[in-house]
């Protein structure tokens, strides 16, 4: 009984320099896509996110904006249930509600210590961080030539690695998420 609670302590003394018990997610909605694929979309604290210049700096960023894709039981044989689903094109339509301004970014492979790789991207509310929003995740399959399809794949899957999808969530609040940092 006293090994596990020292080792209890010391995983909680590991964990803490990352902050990851402390650190505010906010889940926007789930969905899955064919053929087994499971989406999770999130709105993150802002991030420092490498190589600056390609990704908007810390100090620039409101909200950094996720999109997990994992295989599900549901997938195809072959593929690992929980494991990142690459290739995908991820396009955020994100809407203020109040004023109607709107941008598009793209989301794109990232990889962390919490959700090791993920679609996401720090962003840049278009108005304030307390005006309600709406997201618009716009998935869909690989660019052309990036990613080869098998025989047996398109035999019994499809032509098609996915077909995507539109995912539109209304009303969103980012005041907490954008008002937090992480260090």
């Amino acid at each position: 009984m006293k090994s596990k609670v020292l080792n209890a302590i010391l995983l909680v003394t590991w964990l803490a320099p990352f902050e990851l018990l402390a650190l505010p997610e906010m889940v926007i909605g789930e969905a899955t896509i064919n053929p087994g694929i499971h989406l999770t979309f999130e709105g993150a604290i802002k991030d420092d996110v490498a190589p600056l210049g390609v990704f908007l700096a810390e100090n620039e960023t409101d909200v950094h904006i996720e999109m997990l894709a994992h295989w599900s039981e549901d997938a195809p044989k072959g593929s690992v249930p929980g494991g990142y689903v690459a290739y995908l094109q991820v396009e955020l339509l994100v809407k203020n509600e109040r004023t109607d301004t709107s941008i598009t970014v793209q989301l794109a492979p990232h990889v962390n210590l919490s959700d090791n790789l993920h679609y996401a991207q720090n962003i840049k509310l278009p108005g304030k961080i307390d005006d309600k929003y709406t997201l618009k995740f716009i998935i869909e399959p690989p660019m052309n030539g990036s990613l080869g399809l098998h025989y047996d794949w398109r035999e019994q899957v499809g032509e098609k690695f996915t077909p995507g999808g539109n995912f539109t969530f209304e009303g969103l609040d980012f005041s907490k998420i954008a008002k937090t940092t992480r260090r």
